[in-house]
Formats: structure tokens, C-alpha cells, sequence
């Protein structure tokens, strides 16, 4: 997974199908600083690019600290770890089934968030 291979951590994934029209998933994860935050966005574009995805929305790259890339069925949010705590949007989406991830994506990248579920 693109995100894990610059080192985000705290990746989970959440079904949000029932509870939005908008888009099916949305993706978290947290870099440490906003430069990690700009090398986590740019590989996940460039792997989704090579898969022939592009993002129809992009927003907060100029102050790299939240990042959100819309591919329609899935939304990522890419955090520093400030406004991932601040923000807590595990908090907003806890009553969302998770969606498991490949190991890689996992596997000593961070553990999900305290007191979510990890269905």
C-alpha cells in the first residue's frame, strides 16, 4: 500500500456506504511532519495514477497538514499527527464497520487509534 511505504501510520479504512451518498470508504492514516505528509500524498496519487485513477478533488496540500484526495468510491485523508488527534474523525465514523486492510498496510506501520474497533 502506497501509504504504509513512506511510513503513515494509524492507517484504518471505513465503510461509510450507509452513512453517505457520496463516496463508498475513506481512508485514514498519520505522518509525523508535513513534509511526510506531501511524500504520503504524492505516492498514493502516483500509485493510483500508474492503476489509472485521478483524484476529482484535492484539498489542503498547501499547508501540509491535512491532505484529502477524492477518487469518488474512496476518500483519503492524509493527517499529520496533530490534527489526526485534534480531529479525531475515527470518533465521527466509530459506528462504521472497518474495513480490513492487506498486511503490508498494517504490519509495523502504527496500530488504529485507541478504542476503535478493528472488526
Amino acid at each position: 500500500m502506497a501509504a504504509a511505504d513512506k511510513l503513515a501510520t494509524d492507517i484504518i479504512a471505513y465503510d461509510v456506504s450507509d452513512q453517505l451518498v457520496i463516496t463508498d470508504a475513506f481512508l485514514l492514516c498519520t505522518a509525523a511532519n508535513d513534509r511526510q505528509v506531501r511524500s504520503i500524498v504524492d505516492e498514493i496519487e502516483l500509485k493510483l495514477s500508474q492503476a489509472g485513477a485521478k483524484p476529482v478533488r484535492r484539498e489542503g496540500e498547501r499547508d501540509g497538514r491535512w491532505v484529502l484526495l477524492d477518487y469518488v468510491d474512496v476518500v483519503i485523508h492524509v493527517q499529520h499527527e496533530d490534527e489526526r488527534v485534534f480531529y479525531a474523525l475515527e470518533r465521527l465514523w466509530k459506528d462504521c464497520p472497518v474495513i480490513r486492510l492487506p498486511e503490508p498496510a498494517t504490519a509495523g506501520r502504527g496500530q488504529a487509534p485507541a478504542g476503535t474497533d478493528t472488526r
